[in-house]
C-alpha cells in the first residue's frame, strides 16, 4: 500500500469499513427529506439524508434505502413515490419517520393522499411526486432512480440538516 504525503497524521489512515464511512459521513451535513409510499397495508415512510438530484431534463431524483428497511417491502414493489424536504422547524417529524416501529402516520403527523395515491406530507418545505424508473443493487442498499411528476416548491422556512448524528438548522 502507498500513502500519498499530505492525506492526514500518521496512523489517521484507515481501511475501508462500515464503521469508517460512518465516521466520515457524520462529518457530511446532509439535508433531511421523508421518502413515503402507499404500502398494501396502507402508508409507509423513512426518513432519508441521502436525496440527491440527478437529472433536470427528465427531471430525476436518487435516494437510497436498506433492504432491511422496514418501508423497504413496500419501496421495492411501487411504481410511485413521494419525497419531502423538511424544515427546521420539523426535527420531530424526522425523528418519527427515523425510529424503528413508531406510528408514522398516527398523530400529530398531518398529511393526505396526493396525486398517484402517494401520501404527502404537510408542512414542508417542499415535497414531490415521483415514478419509480429503477432500483439499483448497491451493497446491503439499493439507490432508487425516480422521474419527477408533480410538486411544491411552495412551503416556508428553512431547511432542516442532520451533521453529527444530529437533526440541526443552519446558523447565521
Amino acid at each position: 500500500m502507498t500513502v500519498t504525503p499530505g492525506l492526514g497524521a500518521p496512523g489517521a489512515l484507515q481501511l475501508a469499513s462500515p464503521d469508517l464511512l460512518r465516521s466520515v459521513f457524520r462529518r457530511h451535513a446532509a439535508g433531511v427529506a421523508v421518502i413515503t409510499a402507499r404500502g398494501e397495508a396502507g402508508p409507509v415512510g423513512f426518513t432519508a439524508t441521502s436525496l440527491t438530484s440527478v437529472s433536470a431534463e427528465p427531471p430525476m431524483i436518487s435516494f437510497g434505502i436498506g433492504t432491511g428497511a422496514s418501508s423497504w417491502p413496500a419501496i421495492s414493489g411501487t411504481e410511485h413515490i413521494g419525497v419531502h424536504i423538511l424544515g427546521e422547524h420539523q426535527e420531530d417529524l424526522a425523528a418519527t419517520f427515523a425510529r424503528s416501529g413508531a406510528d408514522r402516520f398516527g398523530a400529530p403527523t398531518a398529511w393526505r393522499d396526493g396525486p398517484e395515491n402517494v401520501p404527502v406530507l404537510d408542512g414542508v418545505l417542499a415535497w414531490l411526486v415521483c415514478r419509480v424508473a429503477a432500483r439499483v443493487p448497491a451493497g446491503d442498499h439499493r439507490i432508487v432512480l425516480a422521474e419527477v411528476l408533480f410538486g411544491d416548491p411552495t412551503g416556508t422556512g428553512r431547511p432542516l440538516l442532520y451533521h453529527q448524528g444530529r437533526f440541526s438548522g443552519l446558523r447565521d
